[in-house]
C-alpha cells in the first residue's frame, strides 16, 4: 500500500485508530481559532503575494468517512530569525468514535529556508499522540545536513530508527504541503521527496489545467484542483486558492471512497 503524505497519517491516527493502536499524546489539545481583535483579518484579495511563505493559523473541521469527526490546527510561525520557520499541525477528535478516547496528536517540524528562498529544508521534528488518559506517545526527528542524515527517536519502531539518506530538496509531509501552496501552477506537474518518520518515498503531484470551484464551511473559492498520482488506491488531492496561505481543503480516498476530509473553516495572519 502507497504511504500516505504525513497529514493524512495523522488524522488516520487521531480519527479512526483505536487507543490499542498507535496514538499518541498532548496535553493541550488544539482548538478552533477564534479572531484575534488584535490580528487583522486578511481576507483572500488583499495579500500581495498569494504564494509567499507568510506566518498564519488556520482552523480545519476534520471529517472521517462523511462524518464530522474533529478539528485540526496548522500555523506558521517564525521560529528563530529572518529565515528559520516552524509548522504545526493539531488534529483533536471530538465527535464520534474519536471523541470517546479523546484522540490528540500534534506535530511540527523546525525548517529553515535555503537556496534562493525557494527549498525548505528541514532541520528537527517533533510528534506526540493521546488517546484518553492512558496512552500517550512522542517521537522526536533530526535532519542532519552536515551528515545527510535522518534519525528518529522515541516511540518509533526499531526500523525506523536506523538513520535515513537525505539529499538537497527531501522534506518532511508538513513540508511538502507548503511547497505544493508555493509551486501550484496551472498544469504543472509537481514532484518532492517525503522523508518522514524513519521513511523515505518519492510523491508525485498533478496540478489542473484551470481553477474550479469548491465550497467549503459555505465560502467558496476558485481552487486548482493538485492530485498525487503515485498513490496507487490511496488518493491525496488538495484545492490550492489564490491569496490563501494553506490547502482550502484536503481529501483522502480508499478504494474510490472518501476516507478523511479536511475543510478549511478560517484562518488569519499571524505574526
Amino acid at each position: 500500500m502507497a504511504t500516505r503524505p504525513i497529514v493524512v497519517l495523522l488524522l488516520v491516527t487521531a480519527l479512526a485508530a483505536s487507543p490499542g493502536g498507535q496514538s499518541r499524546a498532548q496535553s493541550d489539545a488544539p482548538r478552533p481559532v477564534t479572531p484575534d481583535p488584535a490580528v487583522e483579518q486578511v481576507p483572500p484579495t488583499d495579500i500581495a503575494e498569494p504564494r509567499a511563505l507568510q506566518p498564519f493559523v488556520a482552523t480545519y473541521e476534520a471529517w472521517y468517512e462523511g462524518k464530522h469527526a474533529g478539528s485540526a490546527t496548522m500555523r506558521l510561525v517564525r521560529d528563530d530569525g529572518a529565515s528559520r520557520w516552524r509548522v504545526d499541525l493539531g488534529v483533536r477528535g471530538d465527535r464520534g468514535f474519536a471523541g470517546i478516547f479523546n484522540l490528540n496528536i500534534e506535530q511540527s517540524t523546525v525548517f529553515d529556508v535555503a537556496g534562493d528562498g525557494d527549498v525548505y529544508r528541514p532541520l528537527s521534528q517533533a510528534t506526540t499522540r493521546k488517546a484518553a488518559l492512558f496512552f500517550n506517545r512522542r517521537t522526536t526527528g533530526t535532519y542532519d545536513w552536515h551528515t545527510n542524515t535522518a534519525r528518529w527517536t522515541g516511540d518509533v519502531s526499531k526500523a525506523r530508527r536506523v538513520p535515513v539518506p537525505i539529499a538537497h530538496g527531501d522534506m518532511s509531509g508538513l513540508l511538502i504541503n507548503l511547497a505544493v501552496i508555493r509551486d501550484a501552477e496551472p498544469g504543472a506537474s509537481l514532484r518532492y521527496r517525503f522523508v518522514d518518520s524513519g521513511r523515505a518515498r518519492d510523491y508525485e503531484y498533478r496540478v489542473s489545467a484551470a481553477a474550479e470551484s469548491v465550497t467549503v464551511a459555505e465560502l467558496s473559492y476558485q481552487a486548482l484542483r493538485v492530485e498525487r498520482t503515485n498513490g496507487g488506491n490511496d488518493e491525496m488531492i488538495l484545492w490550492v486558492a489564490d491569496g490563501v496561505p494553506t490547502p482550502v481543503r484536503i481529501l483522502q480516498r480508499e478504494d474510490g471512497e472518501d476516507a478523511i476530509d479536511l475543510r478549511l473553516v478560517e484562518y488569519r495572519a499571524a505574526q
